[in-house]
């Protein structure tokens, strides 16, 4: 799905700002159909749980509604008009008016209500959104619904991270060309830096002849095409690396037969491409190694919702750390913050929001489930197929992005079961379908090792979470040094494919000191880091190292979390701890580009 954007034949308006809002009831009362009945002012974007003050809402399970009035310009009479939903976590529906126009499942990704055939230009309209925050066993996510003794029904889920919901990215009220550009595909078939070879697909609703120009940053059109399809050279190309973020336009015209102007769209890209080698991950044929970190969405009050200037902060906080990378653990992050590491040059691992396909883990902590997870009652077909439409849906909106390098499809999946392949076969298939051009991985946890995980052989890269010295080990980081070590030469000799540590890390108190070893403590999660880095030195298929977490975060409430995950080395308001200058220490001596620190580069 194209991003909306303003050109000379389309128009994009942001409906952000302070909504009308109601908690409950189910679609059956139909409360869209009047002004919201007790509504009360919520802001759009942000996760509505702790805008307020009371539980209720905080913890509520089920429908919310936000409503507000638009106006529809004048100037956009005869043209296609849409309400683009960026996300709405878990379940959407959009009504305007009366009439349902819209309905999507699936918190992350974006989609449209047609409306053209409901309003009139310069006229208004009463618009309502519905979102819904419940998880299955079926949902992306996953989760259940649990009732206690007072009949009060609570949401359970499997993931490590608050379960915030509402409409937490931008609302927009978007004008095209009915005959208009769809969708454009861009792939780097070749490139170097004498020459480049770059394919195209332009999809179209209509006839109009297709035209396309490779526009550099300069605003100089450098390559010429005609077609919906085809490939473009280009001589001495700036290719985008990392830490230089390179890039291009595909300017995109369709055409009447008299050669008049029908729509424009311009699609960002960058000249690159991804291959893996043996063990070594490869951006433009040279090696690269990820230094950074796993985050999330979340902040103080906003929850998940998306905001301009964390983002900038954010990245400036990654780059002062010497950062090259992170993974959007676990879900697709807002399409603002891949076109920001476009710019910047930031590599990606694009994750979907498979997170929690698993009976035996909780917070970390590892147990024995009580039955099978990939099963008719548990993870299911149904399961399966909402898995896939998830990744079809990452794939369509982050494509074109050249700071995509690797797609994971799961976080932390039950995949010792021999069931687990039969789930996982399919959905490996369905994503190099979607794009054959970027290596796929899963993130694996401790359980399935290098001797017994079904399904590692259905991916290029072995992307690992592991917590020796913490959920192992605690405070015994010699020996949790001996069995990391360990355990990464069984997967570089069993495999032979290139390693990313996906998360390591220790909670840690920011404040907490101590001269001895003790959890919790500031210097404790300094010396875990910095023993794990002494091991990644030593074996040569680890490409990547990404920290679990960049900032402290919020979880569901509990007793293995006082105020959330603390495994930060910034804390939630992005405050550095110990930590965070050891990884400077590290990580901003390093090259820029790609390779791993030199051994005893660590502090």
């Amino acid at each position: 799905m194209l991003k909306p954007q303003d050109s000379e034949t389309r128009d994009a308006r942001l409906l952000d700002g302070i909504w009308s809002f109601s908690a409950g009831p189910s679609p059956g009362a139909r409360p869209w159909t009047a002004p919201l009945a007790g509504g009360r002012d919520a802001a759009v974007p942000a996760s509505y749980n702790d805008l307020f003050t009371d539980d209720a809402t905080r913890m509520h399970v089920g429908w919310v509604w936000y409503q507000r009035e638009i106006r529809i310009p004048a100037g956009w009479a005869g043209q296609r008009i849409v309400v683009r939903v960026d996300a709405a976590t878990h379940r959407g529906r959009v009504y305007l008016g009366d009439d349902l126009v819209a309905e999507h499942i699936g918190g992350y990704t974006p989609f449209e209500a047609d409306i053209t055939d409901l309003v009139e230009a310069g006229g208004t309209a009463r618009l309502t959104i519905g979102v819904d925050n419940e998880l299955t066993n079926e949902t992306i996510p996953p989760g259940f619904l649990q009732e206690d003794e007072n009949g009060a029904v609570h949401q359970k889920y499997r993931h490590d991270f608050f379960n915030y919901a509402g409409l937490a990215r931008h609302v927009r009220l978007v004008a095209t060309p009915k005959e208009r550009v769809t969708d454009v595909t861009i792939v780097t078939e070749e490139a170097s830096g004498s020459a480049a070879t770059v394919s195209y697909r332009v999809d179209t609703a209509g006839g109009s002849a297709v035209r396309v120009a490779i526009v550099d940053e300069d605003g100089r059109d450098v390559a010429h095409g005609d077609g919906a399809a085809g490939t473009l050279q280009l001589s001495e190309p700036r290719l985008w690396n990392p830490g230089e973020g390179n890039l291009y336009d595909l300017r995109v015209e369709l055409l009447a037969d008299d050669g008049e102007l029908v729509d424009v769209y311009r699609q960002p890209f960058g000249v690159r491409t991804v291959e893996v080698r043996g063990a070594e991950f490869l951006i433009n044929g040279e090696p690269f190694y990820f230094r950074g970190f796993g985050k999330h969405e979340d902040s103080a009050v906003r929850g998940k919702g998306h905001d301009d200037a964390l983002l900038v902060h954010d990245f400036a906080l990654m780059e002062w750390s010497g950062a090259n990378s992170f993974r959007t653990s676990h879900y697709p992050y807002a399409e603002e913050v891949l076109d920001y590491a476009d710019k910047h040059g930031m590599v990606v691992i694009d994750e979907t929001a498979a997170v929690g396909l698993n009976l035996g883990l909780g917070g970390g902590v590892h147990g024995q489930a009580g039955e099978p997870a990939f099963s008719p009652t548990m993870f299911n077909e149904r399961t399966r197929d909402a898995h896939a439409q998830a990744i079809r849906e990452l794939v369509a909106r982050d494509k074109n992005h050249p700071s995509v390098v690797l797609w994971s499809i799961a976080n932390e999946p039950e995949a010792v079961e021999p069931a687990a392949r039969d789930y996982f076969e399919p959905l490996a298939a369905l994503t190099r379908e979607l794009d054959p051009t970027r290596p796929i991985a899963y993130v694996n946890e401790l359980r399935a090792s290098f001797h017994n995980d079904a399904i590692v052989d259905l991916f290029d890269v072995i992307c690992l979470n592991r917590y020796y010295g913490w959920y192992v080990d605690n405070a015994n980081l010699s020996a949790a040094e001996t069995r990391l070590e360990r355990e990464l030469r069984g997967w570089e000799e069993t495999h032979g494919k290139p390693i990313i540590i996906a998360e390591y890390g220790a909670d840690t108190l920011a404040g907490l000191h101590s001269v001895h070893v003790q959890s919790w403590t500031e210097e404790y999660q300094a010396e875990l880091l910095d023993m794990y880095h002494r091991v990644f030195d030593r074996v040569p298929a680890v490409v990547g190292e990404q920290v679990w977490n960049f900032a402290d975060f919020q979880t569901s409430p509990g007793i293995i979390r006082v105020d959330g995950n603390k495994k930060g080395v910034f804390t939630r308001d992005r405050r550095p701890k110990r930590a965070a200058h050891l990884l400077r220490s590290r990580w901003a001596t390093a090259p820029t580009r790609n390779a791993a620190p030199e051994p005893g580069d660590h502090a």
